[in-house]
């Protein structure tokens, strides 16, 4: 028997309620109060996210997520500027205690060894997946899965996208575009770098298929057995405090 994890999704939660849940548990495993924990989770309703370090007034066009009724939140961890449909994502968090064997101090080798949760996963259901330095999975030599990393309070959180479905045009009118004109561009050129697994398969795939083949792409990985849990009172007030924070427009345009 590995290693035993705790498992907690799918949830759907809003965007700022999100972000809050992955400190809440990366502060309480810090202080030794939960286990290490892999949760799944889902959009509700669809969002952008912005690295730490970006701007908004930079990276999205706030109107459109206006009309379109998209939130926007600012994550703990770096990164560049991502779409999150509520129909075609799932989304992974990772924590780990700092000190754990498995996670390499070395960023890159850490998200090598991590993402292979992911890669491994995605081959379970038929996809020839790859981890691509520094932070990307692929399929069929093309993105599917974007990650990011923070190392904050003696614990690390890494979470990321898995795209099962896409729509492009939609990521393109909230995500800032210099130039109307070279929007049909872009989306060409993403539609020739990014792929989902519906594409890589030619068939549509459910939340709770691709949830159980990263489950067991993560148990194989790491060398983990995941229970299934949920979060404890303590991460539950915790959250509802930091949800706060991550609502708050100083520190969504804090940068």
């Amino acid at each position: 028997m590995g290693e035993l994890w705790r498992l907690i999704g799918i949830d759907s939660h809003d965007a700022y309620t999100n972000m809050a849940i992955d400190e809440a548990i990366l502060r309480t495993r810090a202080a030794g109060k939960v286990p290490n924990t892999i949760r799944f989770y889902r959009w509700r309703p669809s969002a952008v996210s912005i690295g730490f370090f970006q701007s908004i007034e930079e990276e999205v066009d706030v109107e459109s997520c206006a009309e379109l009724g998209v939130d926007i939140v600012r994550r703990l961890t770096g990164g560049g500027a991502v779409y999150h449909d509520s129909d075609g994502e799932l989304t992974y968090s990772l924590v780990v205690d700092a000190e754990n064997p498995k996670v390499p101090t070395d960023f890159l080798d850490s998200y090598r060894v991590l993402c292979d949760g992911i890669v491994r996963g995605l081959r379970r259901l038929g996809l020839d997946a790859r981890f691509h330095p520094v932070n990307d999975v692929i399929a069929g030599g093309r993105k599917i899965s974007g990650n990011a990393q923070t190392r904050r309070f003696g614990a690390v959180l890494q979470h990321g996208t898995v795209l099962l479905r896409s729509d492009l045009s939609k990521m393109f009118r909230v995500l800032r575009v210099s130039d109307e004109k070279l929007r049909d561009k872009m989306i060409s050129a993403a539609q020739e770098r990014v792929t989902t697994i519906e594409k890589e398969l030619g068939r549509a795939v459910g939340f709770e298929e691709v949830s159980g083949a990263l489950r067991r792409g993560f148990e194989e990985a790491l060398g983990i057995e995941l229970e299934e849990g949920a979060l404890s009172d303590e991460e539950r007030s915790l959250a509802m405090e930091l949800r706060e924070k991550y609502s708050s427009r100083e520190w969504i345009y804090m940068r």
